[in-house]
This record gives C-alpha cells, sequence and structure tokens, in this order.
C-alpha cells in the first residue's frame, strides 16, 4: 500500500536539504546525552505520570510480545519490563546515540533478558514479520516521522489479529488559558533550557513546533482510521498537553 505525507508541514530540526528522517536521526544523536534529564526537567517529571498510564494501559491488554517503537533511551520499555514478568519487548529506533544509552539502562537494571534493542526506520520495520506483535507502543515518536501513515502501516502490519497500538503524543490544549501559559513554556523556555543544556539550540526549537504541526486529536484518530484501526478511542492528559491514543488492529 502506497502513502503520500499527510497533509501537514513537513517540520525538519536543522534544514530544508537533507531529509527529515536523517534530520532526526542527527538530532536525537546529538541531544541523548542529555535527553532523559531534560525530558525530566521540561515535564517537571509529568512525562513519568503519563508513560505509567501507559504502561497500565498495555498490562491490561495481557500481550506477551510487545514492540516499542521510536523507543529512544527505553523509558517506557523499562518501565513496562517493570510492571510485568512475563513481556518480551522489542525496541526500534533510528539513532545509534539514543540506543547505547538505552542499552546502559537496560543492562544496569538487570532487563537484558526481555527487552531487544534494534536500529530501525519505524516506516520500514523489515525486522518484524506480519501478525507477531500483542501490542505496540509510541512515546513522542510519532510526530517525528517522516511519513506518518507509512509508519503507522508498518505498525499495523506487524501486529496480530486483535493486537493494539497505544501512542502517547503532545497535543495542543483546548483550553485558552492553559494554552497561553503552555505556549509561553514551549515557545519560550524549553528552547533555551534545552540550548543550555544539551548545546543544541535547534533540537530544543523543533520539538515544541512539531507540536503544534502535529494534527488534531480528531484528525489523527482519522489517520489512525484510514490505516485500518478500529475501536480508536484517546484519554486526554494534563488538561490536554498530551494524549494517549489506544487502536486495535
Amino acid at each position: 500500500m502506497g502513502f503520500t505525507p499527510t497533509s501537514i508541514k513537513q517540520m525538519k530540526p536543522y534544514n530544508e536539504q537533507q531529509s527529515k528522517k536523517e534530520q532526526v536521526e542527527q538530532m536525537f544523536d546529538n541531544i541523548a546525552p542529555t535527553y532523559d534529564k531534560l525530558n525530566h526537567i521540561m515535564s517537571l517529571n509529568i512525562d513519568r505520570m503519563w508513560r505509567r498510564r501507559v504502561v497500565r494501559i498495555v498490562r491490561k491488554l495481557g500481550a506477551a510480545k510487545i514492540m516499542d517503537v521510536a523507543t529512544g533511551t527505553a523509558d517506557l520499555a523499562i518501565a513496562i519490563a517493570k510492571r510485568s514478568d512475563r513481556t518480551q519487548i522489542l525496541g526500534i529506533d533510528l539513532s545509534d546515540e539514543m540506543l547505547a544509552v538505552a542499552r546502559e539502562k537496560i543492562q544496569k537494571q538487570g532487563f537484558e533478558e526481555r527487552i531487544m534493542l534494534e536500529k530501525g526506520d519505524a516506516e520500514q520495520l523489515d525486522m518484524v514479520a506480519d501478525g507477531s506483535i500483542d501490542a505496540a507502543t509510541v512515546a513522542f515518536g510519532v510526530r517525528n516521522f517522516e511519513n506518518i501513515e507509512r509508519g503507522l502501516a508498518e505498525i499495523y502490519r506487524t501486529l496480530r489479529e486483535g493486537g493494539h497500538l497505544v501512542v502517547l503524543e503532545f497535543s495542543t490544549p483546548r483550553n485558552r488559558v492553559v494554552r497561553w501559559f503552555y505556549s509561553q513554556y514551549s515557545d519560550r523556555l524549553i528552547p533555551r533550557i534545552g540550548a543550555m543544556i544539551s548545546k543544541d539550540k535547534e533540537a530544543y526549537s523543533y520539538l515544541p513546533e512539531s507540536v503544534k504541526e502535529f494534527p488534531s486529536p480528531e484528525r489523527f484518530m482519522e489517520i489512525l482510521r484510514g490505516v485500518g484501526f478500529r475501536s480508536v478511542s484517546r484519554r486526554s492528559q494534563s488538561f490536554g498537553i498530551a494524549q494517549i491514543y489506544i487502536a486495535e488492529k
């Protein structure tokens, strides 16, 4: 099945010459050493609460084989492994440097036998067989896909019938007061803090902008249905700052 990029602006971290995929890989390689620290500082640790909620959803699904796409430093994969003794998790990410940090964390916590890591592209999951995954997760990664539909379609292919996709992603709050405060924080403070700690100003300017350009919750749910998912639902988090989407194959 062929897909053209969905009708959102192709946000790129650095320039217009390289593909988004190449730049996203470069960006996360650059910020990998400070990524976890910055994430928790800038979210005031709220991102941990959101991940815990994703973990609870995944546990209720009773999935044995889980694929965590855009796994990054494996925060979500490790959180799932901690709460379920029988899961096997495959974490996939474009960035070698993020995966290097993930391997250190996994080894330190003793999950080498249960979490496997692969360098890979969400839009071309050749290492994963059709219908072999019980549940797939993506935390803060879909907006970095070069082609959203293609990435979601690849995840759909890997899921068994009745399998589930759980996506955690930022969104723009609907409430005007919350939106104003969130905009001030994300547009002014996040780039400054990110540049100061990571030394990559462009990365932490791109990340808040990519949230603004991401499809609305309603539009994203339409995209999920268009790929083939059914029983699509969402749960708004923290006044609409983030959404958890749940979809079934």
